[in-house]
Formats: structure tokens, C-alpha cells, sequence
């Protein structure tokens, strides 16, 4: 980064801090937030960048004087990935830390088991940018959950259609038998019958035992496909890549937007990882073209140095700016109802390159996706 850039960015952040001090009350009480998700288990890799990228902003936030002069307080609870114990959880967190809105937590069946037993919906508050991109999350709309991120389904039609313009015409899908990964599995099937197209082959794997992927790798193999879009998270996701590579597919692989990169490399391997394509719905980490990625770097890099700069941990960078503003706009003494009211008033709001859009009648932020690879040397490209 240009010492112009550092000295631009620094400007910029001192003017936020700024505003967000205005008016402070030094000494009032701290601004509750409750986040649940998964430390431990089967993601916790992907729980813990989700956890460290808010957590570089509320440190900012607070470092800066807070909102009003409160500082924000996340009380964060682990779930292990496991749905029964985010509702347990987060209940437990209503009750006894009286937050003003959730945050950032993680998984399609954790957050529809929140769904099911309307806990949002009894407690008035809001969950902000839950790490899953399920339509059954999306349709019909819950007014209490707030996305930020594109569907599987906006996901899964984008990869369809970029491998369908190069030719390809054989398509398979690899998914999590549960709520996330039949999500997926929609979308895809969605995506190909507008084509005139359907799979060719369909694999499944248990959720609780990610790397045991063989009965979905001798389905798959047998239709000898193209391609293949793979709805998984990033153990059963390189397991299958190992597996299929062993056996000698030379389909193009394609994942969503919830593995990670890095985590492929290390457990698939660089030759068997080379050429992957996953789709991203958030703007590009690893460098500064966009503003909020070179305040995320900057940020990361103070508050949360021996953490992951990835995707992941952006996603939950640029939704702690979007709470901090909804909790600004709400004044000095901010209720969950207001909260919720300032989300949804929030048309086009710019978090640096990034923008996201909701309304009384919409609670996706936003619908952008784009198509990276994983290219030579372990690089991720555009």
C-alpha cells in the first residue's frame, strides 16, 4: 500500500470515528450484541474467520470512542455447527444478555432451527448477516433476518451458466444431506432446467461425517460428467476433489462460496486444487482496489494480527459496519425495534465497494456474484 493510499485511509477512518463519537456520553452502558457460532466441530475454521472480521471492526469502533460514547460488547456463545445447540444458545443469550441484535451467525439449519421455533420473531430483534445462502431463508421473507450475501441460488445459477457458455453440457452436483446442501442442490437443479438441462448424477454426504464422501464419488463417477458444482464445506469438499482426481475425472470442479480456498490447498493438495472454480459473493480481500478491502487489511492486521484474511473474515468485516450504522442512525439510545427499523430503511448503503439494499418488502442486501480460480502457486484469481 502507497504511504498516499495510508495516509487517504487513515483520513477517512478518523473522519468515521468521528462521526460515530459524536455527541458521546462518556461511562454509559455498553452496547449488547449477540453472536452464536461455530468455534469448534466441523467449520470451525470458517466459525473463527467469521467471528475475527467483526470483531477488527467493533475494536475499531470502540478504540474510537464507541457510539455515543458506548462501547459495543459482543457476547459470543459456540455452537459447534450443531442446530440444537444454536437455538439453546441463543435463547440462553436472550434471556440473560438482553442483546439489542444478533450477528453473524452461521450454517442454514442452525438458523432455520431460530426460524422454526420463530425465536426472532417472539424476541423483536434482528439477525444480521447469517453466513448461509438458503432460499428457504429467503422465501417466504423472515422481516427479522437481514442477508447480506447472495443466495446459493444466485450462486449456483452463476456457475451453471458460465460452464454452459463454454460448453459444457453434463452436469453433476455434490451436496450436504441437509437443509445447506439441499439449498444448493435447488439452485443448481433451477439453474439447469432454464437451460434444458438436468444433472446427470447426484452425490450426498452426511454433515456429521464430512470426509466420508464415497458413496457420492462412485455416483457421480459412474455418469462420467463435466462438471460438477460441489454444495459442501471445505473437508468433504477436498475428501471428494482426492477421491475424484484419484479416479481419473477430469470434470471441472466448481464450489460455492463457503469454502475456503486456502483450506482446499492444504487438504487437497496443489495439483488436485488447480483449476477449481468458486463463486464469491463479496468483494475480492486480497487487495486494495476496493476501499473496504484496504480498511479490512488495515484493520485485520491491528486488531486481529494471527487471524485469516479471507473471504469469510471480510464478509463479517463489512456486516459490523453495517450494524454500527444502523445502531448510529438509531441514536443515543438505540432499542431492537429501532435497529430493525434503520436496517430496513437502509437503500443502497456503500460500505466501501460494497453495497447493500434492503426495504419493507426486501431483506437481501445483496445478489453479487462473481467466479474466481484457483490458479498456479496456490493464487486465487479473478
Amino acid at each position: 500500500m502507497s504511504s498516499k493510499t495510508i495516509h487517504v485511509l487513515a483520513l477517512a477512518l478518523s473522519l468515521a470515528a468521528s462521526a460515530l463519537s459524536a455527541h458521546a456520553a462518556p461511562g454509559r452502558e455498553d452496547l449488547v450484541i449477540g453472536q452464536v457460532a461455530p468455534l469448534t466441530g466441523t467449520i470451525a475454521g470458517t466459525g473463527n474467520e467469521y467471528v475475527a472480521g467483526g470483531a477488527a471492526y467493533f475494536a475499531w469502533v470502540n478504540d474510537n470512542g464507541g457510539i455515543y460514547g458506548r462501547k459495543i460488547r459482543v457476547v459470543l456463545k459456540d455452537d459447534s455447527y450443531k442446530p440444537d445447540q444454536t437455538l439453546a444458545l441463543t435463547r440462553q443469550l436472550l434471556a440473560e444478555d438482553k442483546p439489542l441484535a444478533l450477528f453473524g451467525f452461521v450454517g442454514t439449519g442452525n438458523v432455520l432451527a431460530l426460524n422454526k421455533n420463530k425465536v426472532l420473531e417472539d424476541a423483536g430483534i434482528a439477525l444480521l448477516a447469517p453466513y448461509t445462502g438458503a432460499q428457504d431463508l429467503r422465501e417466504p421473507m423472515n422481516p427479522n433476518i437481514f442477508h447480506i450475501r447472495a443466495s446459493y441460488t444466485d450462486e449456483t445459477a452463476r456457475m451453471v451458466e458460465h460452464l454452459h457458455t463454454i460448453g459444457l453440457r453434463r452436469f453433476a452436483v455434490m451436496y450436504q444431506d441437509d437443509p445447506f446442501g439441499k439449498s444448493g442442490l435447488a439452485g443448481a437443479e433451477t439453474a439447469l432446467q432454464k437451460l434444458g438441462l438436468q444433472a446427470v448424477a447426484k452425490g450426498a454426504y452426511d454433515r456429521t461425517k464430512p470426509e466420508e464422501v464415497d458413496a457420492a464419488v462412485a455416483s457421480i463417477a459412474a455418469a462420467n460428467p463435466d462438471a460438477i458444482i460441489m454444495v459442501s464445506v471445505n473437508r468433504a469438499s477436498a475428501a471428494f476433489i482426492k477421491k475424484m482426481r484419484a479416479q481419473g475425472s477430469k470434470a471441472r470442479l466448481f464450489s460455492i462460496s463457503v469454502v475456503n480456498f486456502k483450506e482446499l490447498l492444504k487438504n487437497a493438495g496443489e495439483d488436485n486444487a488447480r483449476g477449481i472454480g468458486i463463486s464469491q459473493v463479496m468483494p475480492y480481500p486480497y487487495s486494495t482496489l476496493a476501499p473496504v478491502a484496504r480498511e479490512f487489511q488495515t484493520l485485520m492486521a491491528k486488531y486481529q494480527p494471527d487471524k485469516v484474511v479471507s473471504y469469510a473474515s471480510m464478509e463479517s468485516f463489512i456486516a459490523a459496519k453495517i450494524l454500527v450504522e444502523a445502531i448510529r442512525r438509531s441514536g443515543a439510545d438505540p432499542t431492537r425495534a429501532k435497529i430493525m427499523g434503520q436496517l430496513e430503511k437502509m437503500n443502497s448503503y456503500d460500505a466501501g465497494g460494497f453495497k447493500v439494499s434492503f426495504s419493507p418488502d426486501n431483506r437481501v442486501g445483496s445478489k453479487f456474484v462473481e467466479v474466481t480460480v484457483i490458479g498456479r502457486d496456490g493464487k486465487l484469481l479473478r
